[in-house]
């Protein structure tokens, strides 16, 4: 039962195959068998999670309609912040701290009827110093980061559904890394309100699950205006469910973008990604970013480490013994950014931002690699996100999916990257694309 995706266990809640109870215990159970080898959980609430559950059965026996994601076990990243739970951001300096509010990611969770098991491993701060986590498919292996409990989590069947975040690549490679669906929507859609930010610029609220519908689902759930958000701009509630129903007269026009680090590719992945991108045929046509382009990936960089020094540059220096080696070293990388060059990133992101918008005037979705090859051996790192950095900064939406093999039979995904603010249109070329790999 805990390997059903979320669309699967709703409707199986409602017809009563099975109770919200029944469905969390399931979950829980795959928790205690797997976690010492994953260790995907920072903090589970066990008897608060079955006693939400039983709550939500009672309601149901009422009468009462159900909501959206009624008795759906739900993980949250370790950065967003639980009135019930521990919120510690992977780190010593906030050990113990519990949070006196909700986030108003974890509000609208609750208020869908979602039953919050708790707080996913994430790297220290969300940035490079890696958490306990594993890889499910090979324990030896990175299950990438910064969302690496997350991602795990819904690879290993541990929860239908998982909440992440992503400042550079902490959303899709994690799930390139470890076979799952993963989701980074335009920028400003979800709320970061009571969220621990790096960098207000490029931080984004993201979701996991097991297909494009789950996505879909929780998607419509968290894309809710916030005015505790300045930054939610993209104008959220498109009706995601909505848009995954309505029937397409032709499949999406694809563009295949190698984009400027193809060079770093891993051999396989290339191979296997250029298989893939011929097995589309004319589905999908190369196309070029270059020009102003070229320095997209140092852009992204400049302006995230600038904005570690806002973040975290005065607790790192104030308490030094309370980060890790790793941390305090990305911190630094910062410190010595001149404010010209800052401004001059932020103006230039800008405008790589509206040339690619005149992309999607010819073409649907662009097709990309989700990480440089298969999850690499070791848990001293979580891999590169070389290849998730320039979208991210440009704010558009992406999902991967996991319909690529590479070494030693690790998955690799496909990055489905859209117009900003056409988060439909990415999930309906995402769902596209998955039905047309397992029709094959």
């Amino acid at each position: 039962m805990s390997s059903l995706g979320a669309v699967e266990a709703r409707t199986g809640l409602e017809r009563g195959d099975f109770s919200a109870e029944e469905l969390t215990r399931a979950c829980l159970a795959r928790i205690a068998s797997k976690e010492d080898t994953v260790g995907a959980w920072a903090y589970l609430k066990v008897d608060q999670a079955l006693d939400q559950a039983r709550a939500l059965d009672i309601k149901k026996q009422s009468g009462e309609a159900l909501a959206p994601l009624h008795g759906i076990p739900v993980g949250i990243k370790d950065i967003i912040d639980t009135n019930d739970m521990p919120t510690e951001c992977g780190s010593a300096m906030y050990a113990g701290r519990r949070p006196l509010e909700d986030s108003m990611v974890a509000a609208l969770l609750r208020q869908a009827g979602a039953v919050i098991l708790g707080k996913t491993v994430t790297t220290e701060m969300a940035l490079s110093a890696p958490g306990k986590t594993t890889n499910p498919h090979d324990s030896k292996r990175t299950p990438g980061g910064s969302s690496s409990g997350s991602a795990a989590a819904i690879a290993d069947h541990m929860v239908p559904l998982a909440v992440g975040s992503q400042t550079g690549g902490s959303m899709i490679r994690p799930a390139s890394f470890c076979g799952v669906f993963g989701y980074k929507p335009t920028f400003g859609s979800i709320s970061r309100r009571g969220v621990s930010l790096l960098a207000r610029r490029l931080d984004h609220i993201g979701v996991y699950g097991r297909c494009v519908e789950d996505l879909a689902l929780i998607g419509d759930t968290l894309m809710v205006p916030d005015p505790g958000d300045w930054d939610m701009v993209a104008k959220p509630g498109q009706g995601l469910v909505s848009a995954l129903s309505e029937q397409s007269p032709a499949s999406p026009r694809f563009a295949f973008i190698r984009g400027p680090v193809w060079d770093q590719a891993d051999p396989d992945m290339a191979a296997a990604f250029e298989d893939f991108i011929k097995g589309l045929g004319g589905a999908v046509a190369e196309v070029e970013l270059e020009g102003i382009f070229a320095d997209i990936v140092e852009c992204h960089a400049l302006i995230m480490n600038a904005n570690l020094v806002v973040s975290l540059g005065e607790a790192t220096e104030k308490h030094p013994d309370k980060f890790r080696q790793v941390t305090r070293e990305r911190v630094d990388r910062g410190r010595s950014i001149p404010a010209a060059a800052y401004i001059e990133a932020l103006a230039l992101a800008d405008v790589q931002t509206q040339i690619l918008d005149r992309l999607f005037d010819h073409y649907d979705a662009i097709l990309t690699p989700a990480a440089r090859g298969v999850a690499p051996l070791g848990l001293e790192t979580t891999g590169s996100a070389i290849f998730n950095g320039m979208w991210t900064l440009m704010g558009v939406p992406a999902v991967s999916v996991p319909v690529l093999t590479g070494t030693s039979a690790m998955p690799i995904g496909v990055q489905v990257v859209g117009r900003r603010g056409g988060d439909g249109a990415v999930l309906k070329a995402a769902q596209w694309l998955w039905k047309r790999f397992v029709s094959q």
